[in-house]
Formats: C-alpha cells, sequence, structure tokens
C-alpha cells in the first residue's frame, strides 16, 4: 500500500500544476477585441448598465477598481480628473469592482455607493458579480486599466501613471497619454505598463 501511494504521489502532483495552470489569470492582449461588452451589471446608482452603455465615440476606459484598496485610495483623486478628461475626449468610463471575495467585508454595493458618494465619483461604479468581466480581461490588481477603442479593440493596458504615491510627482502619464493618442488617431506611444495595486480578491 505504502508503495501504491508512493507512486501516485507524482500523479497528484501533476494534477494539482495542471489545475494551477487552468485557474491562471491571462491578460488580454494590446490588439485583442474587448469582450462582455453586454454584460449587464448593477450599478451603484441602482439601474443596470454594460460597457456598451458607456462607450464613447471615441472609445471605452475601464478600471477595475474597488472601495478599500490602498493603492486605489491613492489614486481615486486622479480618477476624477481622468473622468473629465474622458468626457473631454469623447471616451466613455466605468469602474468596477470585482472583489466578490470581501462582498461582506468593504465590497457590497452599498460600500462602493457610500465610498463613490464620498470621492464624488463623476463616472458610473459597477459591481462585477463573480469577477466574469475582470476574468475576461485578465486584470489581477486594483486599480487595473484597460482602455478600448471605438471598434472595441484594446489599446492600452496597465497603470495610470508611474507614482501611486504623489499625483505631484508623477513623471509619466501613461493613462492620460494614450487616451489623447486615441482621441487624435495617433498611435498609442506606450501601450502597456505595469498594474500595481492590491490583488483583486476572487
Amino acid at each position: 500500500m505504502k508503495k501504491f501511494k508512493i507512486a501516485l504521489f507524482p500523479l497528484f502532483l501533476a494534477g494539482v500544476f495542471l489545475l494551477s495552470m487552468n485557474n491562471e489569470i491571462k491578460e488580454l492582449e494590446v490588439g485583442s477585441a474587448g469582450p462582455m461588452f453586454d454584460y449587464s451589471m448593477d450599478e451603484v446608482g441602482g439601474s443596470k448598465i454594460t460597457l456598451a452603455d458607456v462607450k464613447g465615440d471615441n472609445g471605452t476606459l475601464l478600471i477595475f477598481s474597488c472601495s478599500t484598496c490602498p493603492y486605489v485610495r491613492a489614486w481615486e483623486d486622479r480618477y476624477l480628473q481622468i473622468s473629465e478628461l474622458a468626457k473631454e475626449l469623447n471616451i466613455g468610463m466605468i469602474a468596477v469592482n470585482p472583489n466578490e471575495a470581501i462582498r461582506d467585508n468593504g465590497a457590497s454595493l452599498a460600500d462602493m455607493k457610500a465610498r463613490s458618494e464620498e470621492i464624488g465619483y463623476t463616472f458610473p461604479y459597477a459591481l462585477d458579480k463573480d469577477y466574469k468581466l475582470a476574468d475576461a480581461y485578465g486584470a489581477t490588481r486594483t486599480p487595473h486599466v484597460y482602455l478600448l477603442n471605438k471598434d472595441n479593440t484594446l489599446v492600452f493596458v496597465g497603470a495610470i501613471d508611474d507614482n501611486s504615491r504623489s499625483a505631484e510627482d508623477v513623471q509619466e502619464y501613461y493613462l492620460a497619454n494614450a487616451m489623447r493618442e486615441l482621441a487624435m488617431g495617433q498611435p498609442i506611444t506606450r501601450a502597456n505598463s505595469k498594474a500595481i495595486g492590491c490583488t483583486i480578491k476572487r
């Protein structure tokens, strides 16, 4: 019996390895078609909303976010500036919360509504139930930013800028630059930057 168990152990490890591979989150690549534009989510205002509802003439800005992560809170004031820029450039903007594992600990729709009112969000904030949208886009962090053009093609993914701690010390405005280039029909100079933040609580 002992030899039998020893013989099965490598098979067990192989199974664990394959399972972990299947569960690995793969980020959507720039140039890919953005999925799930008709996926309906609950928004803090009490209505249902989709990415198609939000989409502007020049594209869509999707931010995977939450109401508790210190990285989100450090960048959150810049959400409002980004929202104003998005309006100027005719880019629709939405933030979604995929943290299903902590819905009862700061990630409920009520928590989200309270936070959006506290900060004064000027864009929709929706609940990504069972992190379906986050899985489709391969998001792993909050915040994790995805910018799509008018054809729903991903043109930028990553972080908002290069300094989560201090807006005054930002050297490179990854997202804002990409948004302006998108609106002007220019190639995106920097289409990828590393998303930095809290892990999504799946």
